[in-house]
């Protein structure tokens, strides 16, 4: 299991800060971001914007193959705004 951390407007959308969820110790990043944007299906509308990182190191959405271990965190962080 890991725990999914959500940041601004993605905890806005998911409803919650943080979640813990069961996936694989071995897991493409897009393909974990698919199991999260499928709890959470609203977003998909910040899949482009959302900066990712496992373990306080940013990754990227795609076809990298990612070594999970149980207590993991990730955290979706959308673009922070300025003014």
């Amino acid at each position: 299991t890991v725990e999914v951390l959500y940041f601004a407007k993605s905890a806005e959308i998911a409803g919650i800060r943080s979640e813990t969820i069961s996936v694989p110790q071995e897991i493409k990043a897009l393909q974990l971001w698919n199991e999260i944007e499928a709890r959470h299906p609203g977003l998909a509308d910040v899949r482009n914007q959302v900066i990712f990182a496992v373990r306080q190191e940013y990754v990227e959405l795609g076809d990298q193959l990612l070594q999970l271990q149980s207590g993991d965190e990730i955290a979706i962080i959308p673009p922070i705004s300025g003014g």
